[in-house]
Parts: C-alpha cells; structure tokens; sequence
C-alpha cells in the first residue's frame, strides 16, 4: 500500500510542506485542495484552540476541529493539550478576519482514517510513532495524529511487565496491519512479526560469544535471558552471559551467567527485519523443530 499520510512529525521539515507554507498563496491553494500541512503547535488557549506555526504564519485550531471524536465527547481533551510543542497536521479551512489561518486537525485525520480503510490490507507494513504507554499496551499514531494501539502481547514473543521495556514515546516505529474496521475507523496492528523468527534473531549470535542479556524469569531450575525482543524470555536485572550453545532443532540456547550488569535507563534499539511492503504468514520457529511456536497468517 502506498503511504500517503505520515504519523506527525515526519512532513514538518519536508520541501514539499516547507513549499506549502511559504507564502498565503500557496496555503490557499493547499486550502483548495484540501492538502494536509503540518506546522508546531505552539499553545492551546484557555477554551483548547491550538495555535499553530506554519512557515512565517499563525493559524488556529478550534478545540472541535482538534481530533476525530473531540466534538462528540468521545475524544478527551488531553489529545489536544498534549500536543502542544509538537507538530500537528491539519487542512487549512479558512482565513479569519484578523488574518489568520483556519485549521482542522480533524479533517486530517478523516483524509487518513479513510484512506487506511480503503486501500489498507492485513499484512500491510505501516510507520508509527508511539504516543502514550499503559500496562496493557502502547498507543501509536498512524497518519495525522490518528490512533491505534498495539496489545503488549503484540510487541515482542518476549514477555515484558510494560511496554516501557520495548518503547519509549515519540519513537518511530513500524506496525504490521491486523484487521481493519470501516464502522469504527480503526485500524488494528501487531509489531512482533517485523522482529524476526527464531532462526533469524539466533544468527545474530553464535556459540563462545558473550553479549549482554535481560533476565526475564526466574525458575527452579534456571533463569530465562532475553538476548533480544524476540529471542528468548520479569525480573529487573541485566547480565552479561556466555553463549554454551545454540539448538535450533529444540528452539533453545544454553546460556552461562557471567555477571551482573547496571540497569539501562532506556530501551534497546529495535532490529527490524522487514519496514516496508506486505507479510502473508509469519512462523516463528525454525523449520524442523520439535516445539511448537507463534504462527501469524494475515487473511482479508
């Protein structure tokens, strides 16, 4: 699918949107054609209207025109006010008497929720950046500020107490398309499948190497070390381990615990294995083993 409308943030420094904004005449003809801008929000006045930086213009976006949802009560406000220092998209509507530019974030995100729902399909590789985390899951935007969400158990086969552990906010990241619903206008997504099978997060590594490792359970037995979001798996202690050896026929790599290492304050940058195109199915175990694991088939 070609991607039309970006996550916020990335047309602000864009020649095209510079190109857009650079003189009334051409925000009038993007007004004319109703074409998506992007501009910093510089503050949110007391009845919520945004107030925006296009180029050397000001415009504003009346708090009803700030999200899908704002004016039917189903959005909160805080979509608008958490904006503010950030870039926003928005079509320019209008000229107002004193000069200023009419905006709508809202009309921005319905060219990008409509255009999701009627050329995207499951299997479709989408950006994102992520915008707010809870326990249960991490909220993206998808095009102009539209959201979705991605369940925790999406993020990685890894399990994690919090999506903090794999994001942090404002992060780019890729998605993969789940599911689409045209009533609602949302737009369902997974993010572990673009982090690699087993087979491929082990060739990173091989036998005698020692590497850096996130102790993710604790057994009788053993204890499991994340060696990467997909490669392995909650306890809160980093250690370094030596690779004894890697068994793809029975998905297991025998480690030895070599030292305790100093928590990391942030998360490890993601390996992508695919950002762009389309995924059909997505098998997370090697060909040939014994044990069972995660299967994916993207089906319209």
């Amino acid at each position: 699918m070609e991607k039309r409308f970006w996550p916020e943030g990335r047309l602000l420094d864009t020649e095209e949107n510079r190109a857009r904004c650079a003189s009334l005449c051409s925000l009038d003809a993007a007004r004319e054609q109703e074409t998506v801008v992007e501009g910093l929000a510089l503050m949110c006045d007391p009845s919520h209207a945004l107030f925006v930086k296009l180029g050397n213009f000001t415009g504003i976006i009346p708090r009803e025109e700030g999200a899908i949802g704002v004016a039917e009560g189903t959005t909160r406000d805080i979509a608008l006010l958490s904006r503010v220092g950030k870039p926003v998209c928005a079509v320019v509507t209008g000229v107002g008497g004193d000069g200023t530019l009419i905006l709508s974030r809202r009309k921005a995100q319905e060219q990008a929720r409509d255009h999701l729902m009627a050329h995207a399909r499951p299997g479709d590789i989408l950006p994102a950046t992520v915008t707010h985390m809870e326990s249960f899951g991490a909220f993206v935007d998808v095009g102009c500020g539209l959201p979705s969400m991605l369940g925790i158990e999406t993020l990685s086969v890894s399990r994690i107490p919090h999506p903090d552990q794999r994001f942090f906010l404002d992060q780019k990241i890729y998605t993969v398309v789940t599911g689409l619903d045209p009533d609602l206008g949302r737009v369902y997504l997974t993010h572990k499948e673009l982090l690699g099978t087993w087979e491929e997060n082990a060739a990173r590594f091989a036998p005698g190497m020692t590497v850096p490792g996130i102790v993710r359970g604790i057994k009788e037995y053993g204890i499991f070390v994340e060696l990467a979001p997909n490669l392995s798996g909650l306890a809160e202690l980093r250690v370094s381990v030596y690779l004894k050896s890697i068994l793809p026929e029975r998905m297991k790599i025998k480690l030895l615990v070599i030292g305790k290492l100093p928590p990391d304050p942030t998360p490890s940058p993601l390996h992508y294995y695919q950002t762009e195109g389309r995924l059909n199915r997505w098998e997370y175990a090697p060909r040939g083993c014994g044990k069972v694991g995660a299967v994916t088939v993207f089906a319209d």
